[in-house]
């Protein structure tokens, strides 16, 4: 096997199962949203469409597209509107972030079956990223839901901060617990915790994931969106598989961060999360070497190299 457009060796892990982890994961893909909303340059609209139609022939089914957020806010995804036709063809899943009833018209204009809504776990960031305290900010969420839902449209809620902020510190579980069960009750279909720092560690994870539970929050609605900051987004997803959670929302190359909260460095590689699910003989459905040989494609338009280790370690990048 070989790495496609490399022209390398393609490695792959000896795989040696685990016990107690799922037959397959589902990796919700934000490198495309998440991922370059965070570029200090504006990618151009063609190359973001490449981008996404090559995650989605590497095997990645769910591909966060765009936001539909005022451009004043996310300048790099300003160009939604144009986006969007270019890559509804696909036969994968296209979530997209909106953040009020506007963003929801804005995407149901345009054909969008899956939205995502963002809200925060403490009243610092909730200020910060939607001028809102936390209640406020659920209360604006309502209605976009509700109408959403009354559209057939399948809804995520996005929670940041539920393991630390910059402001605050730790954020207290039975804090994020409220915030998760007010989500699921006003109608999403699935929920996604951020770790939006990366000062999660595995035993945070399984204490939050086991309040989770005795609040009624279903595991099987849960995903995890795990910042590698300190180096245990790996660790930190393991324990939330070893959990019973079967979806990891992941960026190709490593890309993202936040802009609300300087601290914050690179989402998840997926290359890595899936070397590792190879390994441990979990099936995600990704070729390994189209994916990264997207990623050093989009690193060349970026100018830079990816930060992920696989990336780098597969196509032989300077480390």
């Amino acid at each position: 096997m070989s790495t496609p457009e490399l022209g390398l060796p393609m490695v792959v892990p000896a795989p040696a199962p685990a016990p107690a982890l799922p037959a397959r994961v589902r990796i919700h893909e934000v490198g495309a949203r998440d991922g370059l909303q965070n570029e200090k340059t504006t990618v151009p609209t063609e190359i973001k469409a490449a981008f996404i139609r090559r995650l989605a022939e590497a095997g990645l089914t769910t591909i966060e597209a765009t936001s539909f957020v005022h451009p004043k806010w996310v300048p790099q995804l300003s160009d939604a509107e144009q986006l969007f036709p270019l890559i509804d063809d696909l036969p994968v899943d296209l979530p997209v972030l909106v953040p009020n009833e506007r963003g929801l018209d804005r995407a149901l204009v345009f054909g969008a079956r899956r939205v995502a809504v963002f809200a925060s776990a403490t009243e610092s960031f909730a200020k910060a990223n939607l001028n809102r305290t936390v209640d406020e900010a659920l209360a604006m969420f309502e209605p976009v839901v509700a109408r959403a839902k009354a559209e057939g449209v399948h809804v995520r809620g996005y929670l940041s901060m539920c393991f630390g902020d910059p402001w605050e510190g730790p954020v207290p579980i039975p804090q994020v617990a409220r915030v998760c069960r007010a989500l699921l009750d006003m109608g999403c279909d699935e929920l996604s915790l951020g770790d939006t720092i990366g000062v999660a560690t595995p035993g945070h994870v399984l204490a939050l994931l086991t309040a989770l539970t005795e609040a009624r929050v279903p595991t099987e609605v849960l995903g995890v969106h795990f910042h590698d900051t300190y180096g245990q987004a790996l660790a930190n997803t393991l324990a939330a598989l070893q959990y019973g959670v079967t979806t990891v929302d992941a960026s190709a190359g490593g890309l993202g961060g936040c802009p609300y909260a300087k601290s914050a460095t690179g989402n998840l590689a997926t290359e890595d999360l899936v070397w590792m699910l190879q390994g441990l003989g979990v099936d995600t459905g990704v070729d390994l070497g189209r994916l990264v040989a997207t990623s050093v494609w989009m690193a060349a338009h970026l100018g830079r190299p990816s930060p992920s280790r696989t990336v780098r370690a597969l196509s032989h990048q300077e480390q």
